[in-house]
């Protein structure tokens, strides 16, 4: 564990308003989720509970909104937007009463809902590789980029680094 790379950005505050790209891996990068055929993803059960439960965050978390997101065979790219602390313009104080969870709290959440249910669907032995992969969108150039790329890994699955089939050639 001394070695380990910290994935986040030192200091800043990931539960602040903001757009963020995020990549979760299934554990040991196993196709759990379904498969690509013809440029588009055919999702298995696993990867339709997944599907679900990355709906659940907006559902869950009000200051929650999705953008692009794709459930690919091993991983799931997606754009989580965190909104600050909503107020009732009638009102000068904001009506808010919770903390607004961190973007590793909320993506937290979607692990451990998502893998229950997984796990109670017949796919006991399914787990999420630890931590995930962030980037803090920072302009519209740059979320059209992220957008781009969601849209078309399904596209570029044979050439992807994550497609177990394509390892060895890499």
């Amino acid at each position: 564990m001394k070695n380990r790379r910290l994935n986040r950005m030192g200091g800043y505050d990931y539960s602040q308003a903001g757009c963020y790209f995020v990549t979760i891996c299934a554990q040991d990068r196993v196709n759990h989720f379904g498969e690509i055929g013809s440029g588009l993803m055919n999702l298995s059960k696993p990867g339709k509970i997944v599907n679900a439960q990355w709906q659940w965050l907006p559902k869950q978390y009000d200051y929650v909104e999705l953008d692009d997101y794709v459930v690919m065979p091993n991983h799931l790219h997606g754009i989580v937007i965190i909104h600050g602390a909503f107020k009732d313009r009638s009102r000068p104080v904001p009506t808010r009463t919770t903390k607004i969870k961190s973007l590793s709290e909320l993506i937290g959440a979607f692990k451990t809902t998502s893998s229950k249910q997984i796990g109670e669907n017949g796919f006991a032995s399914f787990k999420w590789q630890r931590s995930f992969h962030d980037h803090i969108v920072r302009d519209d150039d740059d979320l059209n980029r992220v957008r781009e790329y969601i849209q078309n890994n399904p596209l570029r699955w044979a050439l992807d680094a994550e497609n177990p089939d394509n390892r060895a050639a890499l």
